[in-house]
C-alpha cells in the first residue's frame, strides 16, 4: 500500500548488470589478476551521477516504478576490514535520492555471484579469502575457480571461446575456493568451532564484515521516503551446508532432489582435497541436446599439478573431517556437515534463517517499518532448500525464475521451444505461457512460508538479448532499425509479463546495464552476460528516451500503479491493443487509481471506458496516464482500447 492506502504494484528493473564490478576498466572483458583489489572504486556504477536524470527518466517514461539497486559487500568495503568506502557510500546515497525523483521506489541488493571476482563472479572483498588464509592467485592453476580473466583468452578477437563456454560462471558453485567460502560462512561455527579470527569465529567474523556494510548503507539512506529495504543476499550459495562428504551429485536423489548440472560432480571430499594440493580424479556430466539431461560422460583429473590454496593448513581437516593418508583423503566424518552436537542441521534453519533475522536487525535499527526482501539460492526449493522457519515478521518473498531454456541456451522460437527441465517440446506461445505461469506460481508459493503470508517479487527474470548469438546485433549493424530485429526478444517478454500479470505479481527485470555494450565479449560487462534493456550501442537520438532501448515493445506495457481499493485481474493483449482491468473500488481512500498507458502500445490513441460505480475519470495521453476517482464502492472494470 502508498501513503494513501491504494494498492500499488510495483514493476520495475535491476540497476544495473555492471555493478557487480569496479568502475573504469572493471569489466571481465578486460584482463586482470586483481592484485588491485583493495585500491578498486565502484562511484560511477551503475552511472555516472551527470547521467542520473537521463537514465532513471527513461525507466519511468517506460513506465517502471521501482528499482532494485545493486551494491556489492566488496563496493563498501574492499580496502579492508572494518574499512568502508566514504565516497562510494555518498554516491550510492545520491543515487538511492535521485530515484525517487523519478517516481521510482528502491531497494537495495547486497548482490553476489559464486562469492566474489575473484572465484569467478563478484561479492566478497578479495581480503576475506586472505583472511582465512586463502591464497586466491593460486585458484587457476590448481582448478578451484572457473574465472573469465583466466580463463578467456584476450587477444583473439573470437567473441566466443571454448575455454570460457558461456553461461559457464555457475560451475564455481561447486569448485574448492566458492565450497570453502560459503561453507565458512554459513556454518564455520558449527564446522570449524576453533577456527577464529581477530577474536571471533570465521563464521562470525564474515556475516558481522557482510552486516557492517548493510548498515552503513541503511544509515545513508533511512530518511529517504521512497526507499522499501533491503535484500538479504543475492542467490547466495550453500558450500557444503547438508551434504555427505562424499557425495557426488550425478543425479536428483533423496540427499538432493535437483537436477544435476554439467561439469565436474565434485563431492565436499573431492574439493577439500583438491584444496589441500591433491589431484583427484571425478565424474564428467555433459547435456543431452535432446533431453536436456545432465548425464555422465566419462572423467576428469583435476589439480594434476597438486597445488594447495590454503597459506596454512585445512581448518576442516583441523576439525577432524578427514584425514590425507598415501596422497589420498580419506572420510574420518561422513556427516561432518550434516550433523553438529545438537543434532542434524539443514541450511535452511541453521544458515539462512540466522542471517535473515540479523539482516532484518540490522536495517530496521535504521527504519523499523522495512521489509527484508528475502531469497533463496538459485536452485532453493526445488533442491530441498525452503525458507526458513520461522521468517522475519515483515518479509517479502523476493525469489527469482528464468525461463532456463532462453537463458542458458540462448535461444527463443514460440513455436518450436522446449522446457529445459523436462525436455518437453512446446509448440505455441500458449503452451509456453502456460508453463510460465505455473513456474511462476510455484515461486509465490514459497510465501505460505512467512508469517501471515506476505507479498511476492519476482526479484529477477528476464532475457539474454545476444539470442542466436548477436543476430539481432548483426542486422541493427547492416541498417536495421525495425522492430521486427527483436521480434523473438518481443515475443519470450510478452510471454513472461502475460504470465505476471495472471498472478498478479511485482516484478523486478533483469536488468538495466548503462554501459552495455552489442560486442559479445563485453555485454553487460560481466561474464559475457548481455541482458540488458539498454544499450547506447543502439542510442542514435539521446533527446529520445526509447532510443537505446532493445525489444521496448515486450515490456513497456501499461498497467495499474496504483488502485484505489483492491485489483482483481488485470490482462493486455498486445495484439489487439487491448487492457482489460477490474477493482474493488473503496472510497474512503481519497487518491485515485492510476494507470500507464503508454503511446508506444497505443500510438494512435486510445478510448477509455468504466463500467460499475459512479467514477470521475481524467485522461493525460501526453503524461500516458488514465487516473480513475470511484466516488462509490463496488466492482469496476476498465476497458482501454487502442484505436
Amino acid at each position: 500500500m502508498d501513503a494513501h492506502g491504494r494498492q500499488v504494484t510495483l514493476r520495475g528493473v535491476n540497476l544495473g548488470g555492471d555493478c557487480k564490478v569496479p568502475y573504469l576498466d572493471g569489466g571481465t572483458n578486460f584482463p586482470s589478476d586483481f592484485a588491485d583489489h583493495r585500491d578498486v572504486s565502484f562511484v560511477g556504477r551503475p552511472f555516472p551521477l551527470a547521467e542520473a536524470d537521463e537514465h532513471l527518466g527513461r525507466l519511468k517514461h517506460w513506465g517502471f516504478n521501482v528499482v532494485r539497486l545493486l551494491t556489492t559487500w566488496e563496493a563498501v568495503e574492499h580496502r579492508g576490514p572494518g574499512l568502508y568506502d566514504a565516497d562510494y557510500l555518498d554516491f550510492l546515497a545520491e543515487v538511492c535520492r535521485k530515484a525517487g525523483e523519478h517516481g521510482q521506489y528502491v531497494f537495495v541488493d547486497f548482490h553476489q555471484d559464486v562469492w566474489s571476482r575473484m572465484t569467478g563472479g563478484d561479492g566478497a572483498p578479495g581480503w576475506c579469502f586472505e583472511a582465512v588464509g586463502l591464497d586466491f592467485t593460486k585458484f587457476h592453476a590448481a582448478d578451484a575457480a572457473h574465472v573469465m580473466q583466466r580463463k578467456f583468452d584476450y587477444g583473439d578477437p573470437s567473441g566466443r571461446q571454448a575455454a570460457y563456454p558461456q553461461m559457464s560462471w555457475g560451475s564455481n558453485y561447486r569448485l574448492p575456493a566458492n565450497g570453502i567460502m560459503w561453507s565458512l560462512f554459513w556454518g564455520g561455527r558449527l564446522f570449524t568451532p576453533d577456527f577464529m579470527i581477530e577474536g571471533e569465529n570465521v563464521q562470525a567474523f564474515l556475516q558481522n564484515r557482510y552486516l557492517g556494510c548493510l548498515d552503513q548503507v541503511a544509515r545513508r539512506i533511512a530518511h529517504l521516503p521512497h526507499v522499501l529495504g533491503f535484500d538479504t543476499l543475492n542467490e547466495p550459495g550453500v558450500g557444503y551446508f547438508g551434504e555427505p562428504l562424499s557425495y557426488r551429485h550425478l543425479g536428483p536423489s533423496e540427499i538432493n532432489p535437483a537436477r544435476a548440472r554439467p561439469g565436474a560432480a565434485l563431492s565436499p571430499l573431492d574439493a577439500l582435497a583438491m584444496a589441500r594440493g591433491l589431484t583427484v580424479e571425478v565424474p564428467v556430466l555433459k547435456r543431452n541436446p535432446e533431453t536436456s539431461i545432465a548425464e555422465p560422460a566419462g572423467q576428469r583429473t583435476l589439480n594434476p599439478d597438486g597445488i594447495s590454496i590454503w597459506m596454512a593448513d585445512c581448518p576442516f581437516e583441523r576439525a577432524g573431517a578427514y584425514a590425507v593418508e598415501g596422497g589420498r583423503a580419506r572420510p574420518l566424518r561422513e556427516d561432518f556437515f550434516q550433523l553438529a552436537q545438537e543434532g542434524p542441521i539443514n541450511i535452511s534453519d541453521d544458515g539462512f534463517g540466522p542471517l535473515f533475522h540479523e539482516v532484518a536487525r540490522v536495517t530496521r535499527t535504521h527504519e523499523p517499518t522495512w521489509p527484508i526482501f528475502a531469497e533463496l539460492d538459485a536452485f532453493g526449493a526445488a533442491a530441498g532448500r525452503p525458507f526458513p522457519t520461522p521468517m522475519p515478521e515483515n518479509s517479502v518473498n523476493a525469489s527469482h525464475w528464468y525461463d532456463a531454456t532462453t537463458l542458458y541456451l540462448k535461444s527463443f522460437d514460440p513455436t518450436n521451444h522446449y522446457d529445459f527441465v523436462t525436455g518437453t517440446p512446446e509448440r505455441d506461445p500458449d503452451t509456453i505461457r502456460g508453463r510460465y505461469v505455473r513456474q511462476l506460481a510455484g515461486r509465490q508459493s514459497y510465501r505460505e512460508a512467512f508469517p501471515g503470508g506476505a507479498p511476492s517479487l519476482i526479484g529477477e527474470f528476464g532475457i539474454p538479448y545476444d539470442l542466436d548469438d548477436g543476430a539481432a546485433y548483426e542486422l541493427y549493424a547492416q541498417g536495421r532499425r525495425d522492430e521486427a530485429i527483436w521480434a523473438k526478444h518481443t515475443a519470450a517478454l510478452g510471454l513472461m509479463y502475460d504470465a505476471l500479470d495472471e498472478l498478479g505479481l511485482h516484478s523486478t527485470q533483469w536488468n538495466y546495464t548503462a554501459s552495455n555494450r552489442n560486442d559479445l565479449r563485453i555485454g553487460d560487462g560481466w561474464n559475457q552476460e548481455d541482458l540488458s534493456i539498454f544499450s547506447r550501442d543502439q542510442q542514435e537520438d539521446p533527446a529520445d528516451p526509447d532510443s537505446g532501448g532493445r525489444a521496448i515493445d515486450g515490456f513497456c506495457r501499461p498497467f495499474a500503479h496504483a488502485v484505489q481499493g483492491r485489483l482483481t485481474r488485470l490482462r493486455f493483449d498486445r495484439a489487439a491493443r487491448r487492457l482489460e482491468i477490474d477493482y474493488q473500488a473503496d472510497p474512503t481512500i481519497s487518491a485515485a487509481t492510476e494507470i500507464y498507458v503508454p503511446a508506444r502500445q497505443f500510438p494512435k490513441g486510445f478510448v477509455t471506458r468504466v463500467e460499475g460505480v459512479s467514477s470521475n475519470l481524467d485522461i493525460a495521453p501526453d503524461a500516458q496516464r488514465v487516473r480513475i476517482t470511484a466516488l462509490d464502492a463496488g466492482p469496476v472494470r476498465v476497458v482501454i482500447q487502442g484505436r
